[in-house]
């Protein structure tokens, strides 16, 4: 993007609750069911069927509002959003307008200069929409996710960037799973972004036209659509003409931004107070009570990871920022006698296999991973071994005691053993042990791995080095006698 420009950047984030009920009836919310088999006449929208609120999704939207430091409010208010499309059936979306639940939040960031702090305007209670499903033959329509309850979090205008962007969507999917909002599965819809974005010369603090990108349900597409976005738009200012207020979609083959329709303003819904719900009321003791059932949240974990176990921040928050790590981790920490080694082996060998989009959930090897750190803290494996074998755990799921024991990985830690195959190595490499008697203390380096590689890994580095040198220096003082 044309270095003059600078992206604004806010997002409304969709994100379903953690309900075995719909919003407003008690249709099942599981994903995945034959299509329209999850429906009933209060979510279809027949004519006389009267909604009941779900008093469990008010809870959960409560409990998203404290994760995110929002103020709860004791009143907030269900509105009728009205617009036609075939996957509303009722015309009209039962949602928060004039006075939502969660106003005045905020999440923190690790932005390009450090933490950055990015300011959530209101978080507000809707329902679902159903799915449209388009074919060549025509649009087909599945009602089961509607009236599945949603939250829906709207961002300040504080990102900058798509990689700002991701970070606020990762840490925000981190903190929700950990609350126990969601379980944010992008993949099945329950976590989706709409981006509102205008690009400004930098230093100008007036807000440019924006232009908003629904229904993004990957971090990755939703980074190349806001990238694609606003060089489109700096390249309509640069030729001089005008950026319109309008919806569009990311089409995910072509990699590009399309017009969907002009942006519709608030006052074109028609919002009302719903007249068959009553005001939606939550004392300050429910939501003290809520907020003492607040389970750990990602940067309270990181800090206990610190003092805990004693790890750097920069491990504790690798291992904080994702729920699924995380108990993995511990679990692998509560049995192991070397927890430290178990997050390094964690860090160093899985969590580059790991894409933290949303797209999958990290395999459960806590077993696997005590194991092998307890048996690398024992000294019974060695570095290599252990990478080789983290690698093989992650694939196959095996137990490293077993491929240990069946291809006799065991360290050798003999030094009746490793003697003859150090001297062989030593009467086989006459130059380095010249270099080395002359000075050239970085000719033990090759003839360590001489011996570790005569070994297949086997050997003891520590007792392989001890060893060199010791007779090393028995040589010398030979050597130095004879002449």
């Amino acid at each position: 993007m044309n270095q003059e420009y600078e992206m604004v950047i806010g997002l409304e984030v969709h994100c379903e609750l953690k309900t075995q009920s719909k919003i407003f009836c008690a249709c099942p919310t599981s994903f995945g069911a034959q299509p329209n088999t999850h429906c009933c006449p209060v979510c279809l929208g027949m004519p006389g069927a009267l909604p009941s609120l779900n008093r469990e999704a008010v809870r959960l939207a409560a409990r998203a509002g404290i994760a995110l430091n929002c103020e709860i409010h004791t009143h907030s208010q269900m509105d009728r959003k009205n617009y036609f499309y075939p996957d509303m059936p009722k015309a009209y979306q039962i949602t928060q307008f004039t006075y939502p639940l969660c106003t005045c939040g905020w999440l923190e960031i690790e932005g390009e200069d450090g933490k950055k702090r990015i300011g959530i305007t209101r978080i507000h209670i809707e329902e679902d929409a159903g799915k449209m499903i388009h074919t060549p033959h025509g649009s087909l329509i599945d009602y089961n996710r509607c009236g599945v309850p949603l939250i829906e979090i709207v961002s300040e205008p504080d990102l900058r960037s798509a990689q700002e962007a991701k970070a606020y969507v990762q840490k925000l999917r981190s903190i929700l799973t950990a609350a126990g909002v969601s379980d944010c599965k992008m993949q099945e819809g329950s976590l989706r972004v709409d981006v509102n974005l205008s690009v400004r010369k930098k230093g100008d603090l007036s807000l440019g036209v924006r232009t908003e990108m629904k229904n993004l349900n990957s971090v990755q597409f939703m980074g190349k659509a806001i990238e694609f976005e606003a060089q489109r738009q700096v390249g309509v200012l640069e030729s001089g003409a005008a950026v319109f207020q309008e919806t569009r979609r990311y089409n995910e083959e072509t990699g590009r931004t399309e017009i969907m329709r002009r942006k519709e303003e608030a006052e074109d819904y028609r919002y009302f107070p719903d007249p068959d719900l009553q005001v939606v009321y939550l004392s300050r003791e429910e939501i003290e009570q809520i907020a003492g059932e607040m389970p750990q949240l990602p940067d309270e974990r990181l800090c206990y990871y610190q003092e805990k176990y004693g790890l750097p921040a920069q491990d504790a928050g690798l291992l904080s920022q994702n729920l699924s790590v995380s108990r993995c981790f511990e679990q692998a920490a509560c049995h192991s006698k070397y927890p430290k080694i178990a997050a390094n082996i964690l860090i160093a060998n899985w969590l580059p296999f790991f894409d933290f989009s949303g797209e999958e959930e990290f395999p459960q090897l806590w077993e696997q991973l005590s194991s092998l750190a307890d048996l690398f803290g024992d000294a019974r494996l060695n570095s290599g071994t252990v990478k080789n074998l983290a690698v093989r755990i992650w694939k196959t799921g095996e137990d490293p005691k077993t491929i240990a024991q069946r291809e006799n990985l065991w360290q050798i830690q003999d030094e009746a053993a490793l003697l003859p195959i150090i001297q062989n190595v030593l009467a086989e490499c006459p130059r380095a042990v010249q270099d080395y008697h002359c000075g050239r203390q970085q000719a033990l380096g090759p003839l360590m791995g001489q011996v570790i590689r005569r070994t297949s890994g086997r050997a003891d580095p520590q007792i392989v080095r001890r060893l060199l040198i010791e007779i090393l220096a028995r040589n010398g003082e030979k050597e130095n006698l004879g002449g």
